[in-house]
């Protein structure tokens, strides 16, 4: 993997690796100039500390493959083995959320508020689509028990493996796009999420692999 981009696969709640800027609530999208850096951590120096949590085989099933999750150069990396086993063993998970400051702070995102995340991941082929979910990243509000909001996910659909963006709970697909392309290579994420219920959210997603969009 390249020591030169960031990568996440596998994160929640914002553990997107790159930068995240927000738009206070008596702000506009429109205005470009309000956007504030808010997010901007280095593997190579914060490490696992630019995260919240970090959940690296929580249920103790394969202990001699940790760590699962660790900064390599400037990027986090993400192990994923076939014995691997979350604490409901009909699945796997290697998991960060939350976004830490280097202050020690932890982000808040509010009603009203808009964020944008901006990261580059690294898919290897090995890492299939299923006709289940393999969410790579998710989004929840904080606490036991809550469901997920938005989910990155890698899907089979018809046979043909996928990478989609959907609102969960409502099950609205915001975007889909073949994986194969993405396999192997460098793709740039670009998430942009307004806090609110109904009509008053929005959500937006780019994703760019070299001269395609």
């Amino acid at each position: 993997m390249s020591t030169t981009r960031r990568t996440l696969l596998g994160a929640a709640l914002g553990g997107a690796a790159g930068a995240a800027v927000g738009i206070p609530a008596t702000a506009t999208a429109a205005h470009a100039a309000s956007w504030q850096l808010k997010w901007s951590p280095s593997a190579s120096g914060d490490k696992l500390g630019a995260f919240e949590t970090i959940e690296d085989d929580r249920a103790d099933s394969h202990p001699a493959g940790r760590p699962h999750i660790f900064a390599t150069g400037d990027n986090w990396r993400f192990n994923m083995h076939t014995v691997d086993r979350d604490t409901s063993t009909d699945r796997q998970r290697q998991e960060v959320t939350g976004l830490r400051t280097s202050a020690g702070s932890y982000l808040k995102w509010t009603a009203g508020q808009t964020w944008r995340l901006t990261y580059s991941m690294y898919i290897p082929s090995s890492l299939k689509a299923t006709t289940t979910f393999t969410h790579i990243m998710q989004m929840k509000q904080p606490g036991t028990g809550t469901s997920p909001i938005v989910v990155q996910s890698l899907r089979r659909v018809n046979g043909v493996q996928t990478i989609e963006l959907k609102l969960a709970i409502d099950d609205i697909l915001i975007g889909r796009t073949d994986l194969d392309p993405l396999h192997d290579k460098w793709t740039d994420v670009d998430f942009q999420i307004k806090v609110g219920d109904g009509t008053s959210g929005s959500v937006r997603w780019i994703l760019k692999s070299g001269s395609t969009t």
